[in-house]
């Protein structure tokens, strides 16, 4: 589009500080179709409540937001927790243009369109250019390989917002060149403070409908989101919708109503990201701490969520020999039980073999002699792959073999006492090498006795 007069780039196309193309940062009049959430978010710094840690006095992004040295950034954070508010605040604090797409309805088209004009915009202006760049996550390596050269010779200030991961969502040449700021999940203290607020205030929230809500019922409502103030604040709207007044005017917030508003509780889950194995390494560590409370409660917080109850059952099959072992072998069988139980049954019976065996491997005595045995003995092939079998272990189905001296000198274990005898089973190189050392706690305690005996150490 050819512009003619710098009022024009200003005005029209380009819009003033702190607005773009998207529409600008200001927030709308109480009929706008955006919901409450929408409509209440902070007109500035001070208005924004939590994440203190990074927008807080003497902290480093409000010190980078005070000097209008922005950087390209990565927010990173749980949903609800502010991360499209701070950018919009970030425009305004850096006197930068404000532009905003969605990496899940943009293409590579409209950034392009977006950079053109913010080379223009600096060219024209001297202004520069914030694109704020929704779920970037979901651009694939080829799009963000799009913005990568306009981040680094600064014709955008890029402001990525992700509820993934940006190590492994996020390229890491662009992630080189951006500085990654991690968002919290909101205190209940931090929502019931916003809520109030949208009940309080007439011209963006319900102020004008003369709510009455009693401070147990938006703290019930805070707790239940899990620090998602976008769902609190939405569920506190349908309440509010969901009510007649009396005849005085009122809206009165019933716990029925917001029940209903707010449906199952938001337990944070996902089953490929970081929820994900968070949770599951909470639910492996408490097992093997033997915290039978802790491990069940994770168990719950998956299960609640939606997780596969199968991949629950694997991680248990493999607990069973990592960390409980030859301690108790029937940790192994317990948990194969569930895995099968649950395969059978489904859900949502199927917590009951999960927690059984859950239970069961949490007070078990713990011994990781399995896995330290076996990753021994891997080192030692690593170092000798080439070892050669004693012939003595050897086979001999035919006269050939057996004139070359296979399983000459074999001694069959059963023809002794104790169906023991002393022979070579390792290669020459490894003979005398001891890779398993017992625990002392459980069955495995009798399982030291015996190998201590069979080695020739203190009888039995």
């Amino acid at each position: 589009m050819a512009v003619s007069k710098e009022s024009d780039l200003q005005e029209g196309l380009f819009g003033a500080p702190g607005q773009g193309q998207e529409g600008g940062a200001g927030l709308s009049a109480p009929s706008s179709p955006e919901p409450l959430s929408a409509r209440m978010r902070p007109r500035d710094l001070n208005e924004y409540v939590g994440q203190e840690h990074l927008v807080g006095e003497g902290c480093l992004l409000r010190r980078l937001l005070e000097a209008d040295s922005l950087p390209s950034i990565i927010l990173w954070g749980p949903p609800g927790t502010g991360k499209t508010s701070l950018a919009r605040l970030m425009s305004k604090s850096t006197k930068a243009s404000f532009v905003q797409l969605s990496a899940v309805t943009a293409g590579v088209g409209e950034v392009r369109k977006v950079i053109q004009e913010a080379k223009e915009r600096w060219r024209l202006l001297r202004r520069r250019t914030l694109l704020f760049l929704d779920e970037i996550h979901r651009f694939n390596k080829a799009q963000q390989d799009v913005v990568l050269p306009h981040v680094e010779d600064g014709s955008i200030i890029l402001v990525g917002a992700t509820t993934e991961n940006p190590s492994f969502q996020v390229i890491a040449p662009l992630l080189s060149r951006c500085r990654v700021f991690t968002l919290r999940a909101l205190t209940a203290d931090n929502i019931t403070v916003l809520l109030r607020r949208a009940l309080a205030d007439p011209e963006r929230g319900l102020g004008k409908l003369h709510v009455e809500a009693s401070p147990e019922l938006l703290e019930v409502l805070a707790k239940a989101c899990a620090g998602d103030a976008r769902t609190a604040i939405n569920a506190l709207e349908e309440a509010v919708n969901s009510l007649a007044p009396d005849q005085e005017g009122r809206r009165v917030l019933t716990e029925k109503r917001l029940a209903e508003a707010l449906g199952r509780p938001n337990l944070r889950h996902d089953r490929v990201g970081d929820y994900h194995y968070d949770t599951i390494s909470a639910f492996i560590k408490s097992v093997r701490g033997s915290d039978p409370d802790a491990a069940v409660y994770w168990l719950a917080r998956m299960l609640e969520a939606g997780e596969d109850p199968l991949f629950v059952a694997r991680r248990l099959v493999i607990l069973a020999s990592e960390d409980v072992g030859l301690a108790d072998s029937q940790g192994l069988v317990v948990a194969m039980a569930a895995q099968q139980a649950v395969h059978f049954v489904g859900m949502p019976e199927g917590f009951y073999p999960l927690a059984h065996a859950t239970l069961y491997l949490a007070l078990a005595p713990k011994s990781n002699s399995v896995g330290n045995t076996y990753m021994a003995a891997a080192a030692a092939v690593r170092e000798n792959p080439q070892e050669p079998v004693p012939l003595h272990l050897r086979n001999a189905p035919t006269k050939v073999m057996k004139e070359l001296g296979y399983a000459k000198g074999y001694k069959y274990a059963h023809d002794y006492p104790e169906h023991y005898v002393e022979q070579q089973f390792l290669p020459d190189i490894l003979q005398g090498q001891h890779f398993y050392q017992p625990g002392h706690l459980g069955y495995e305690k009798k399982l030291a006795v015996w190998l201590e005996h069979l080695r020739g150490g203190s009888p039995r």
